[in-house]
């Protein structure tokens, strides 16, 4: 009896023994295929591949622009696309003053500048501030970007209601003068479907000469439309929602130029706003480009 059960002991060591073998095979240097895995991906190589916002800055997340940035002979040299929630200071100075121009009624403030969900706000208030009845916003790029001849557009909402006068315009860094100016986009809010394409120079006899072309379509205070110029050597072309609307080839400006962007309220050409116009107001910019030609 007792050979039996120390045979049958013998016997469950050899099964466990085998079954262990079957679930652990022996390996070797040669067997052994070592999968391939790709780098991890470390907090240092994402920061890597991400500008750097610093307290009190506003940099521009990196944004794919190929399509962008070379169309039909144009090569974008600069922009702004309003993508984060305050505005670039390294592209734009915000006017802080009482304009003095025009009998306009408003006092540009930097508080009525705002960028918010991609878009730049120049607000309009009806609010009294430093001596004036209104407030609005207006931004510039003297001593940050000009340029001579390119393409410059502007895709934007326009502000309505009698009295506002949104403008889109361009003008050299000068003492004592603005002229030359071309003004890209200009609309008085009680015509919302009416823009004014503007150019002013100073002529022979030192007066203010200009030559405009308006256009009339959609209601441009209910959807974003595009404004933009062609400015050569020889001409200027003015473009709405991608079409010609207005060509000029005398009087051309031949001087780097810089970028403004307002709301002016009232004044000699709008008008006084009156009880049907709404307050607040925002003259909207989803965002400015300017291009220069391919090999220029």
């Amino acid at each position: 009896m007792k050979i039996f059960y120390k045979f049958l002991f013998i016997l469950l060591s050899l099964l466990i023994l085998s079954l262990v073998y079957i679930h652990y095979p022996s390996t070797t240097k040669d067997d052994i295929t070592i999968q391939r895995k790709e780098a991890p991906i470390t907090k240092d190589i994402i920061e890597t591949n991400l500008p750097r916002i610093d307290e009190g800055d506003c940099v521009e997340e990196a944004i794919n622009k190929e399509t962008n940035a070379n169309q039909n002979g144009w090569v974008l040299i600069w922009q702004d696309e309003f993508e984060n929630n305050c505005l670039d200071s390294s592209k734009w100075n915000v006017e802080d003053w009482a304009a003095e121009k025009n009998n306009e009624l408003q006092y540009y403030s930097p508080k009525n500048v705002k960028v918010e969900d991609g878009v730049l706000k120049l607000i309009s208030k009806k609010e009294q501030f430093k001596g004036k009845d209104y407030t609005s916003g207006a931004v510039y790029t003297q001593g940050k970007f000009d340029f001579l001849y390119g393409k410059a557009e502007m895709r934007a909402k326009l502000p309505a209601g009698q009295g506002m006068f949104p403008a889109f315009w361009m003008m050299t860094d000068k003492e004592n003068t603005w002229l030359p100016e071309i003004d890209i986009m200009e609309m008085l809010g009680h015509l919302p479907d009416q823009v004014w394409m503007v150019s002013h120079w100073l002529g022979e006899d030192g007066k203010l000469k200009s030559v405009s072309d308006t256009f009339k379509g959609p209601d441009f205070t209910k959807d974003f439309h595009t404004f933009g110029i062609v400015w050569t050597p020889d001409s200027i072309t003015w473009f709405i929602d991608d079409l010609e609307r207005f060509t000029i080839s005398k009087n051309i400006p031949s001087e780097s130029m810089y970028l403004y962007l307002n709301t002016a309220v009232g004044g000699n050409w709008p008008g006084s706003p009156d009880q049907a116009t709404v307050f607040p107001v925002s003259f909207e910019i989803d965002y400015v480009r300017v291009y220069k030609g391919n090999g220029e």
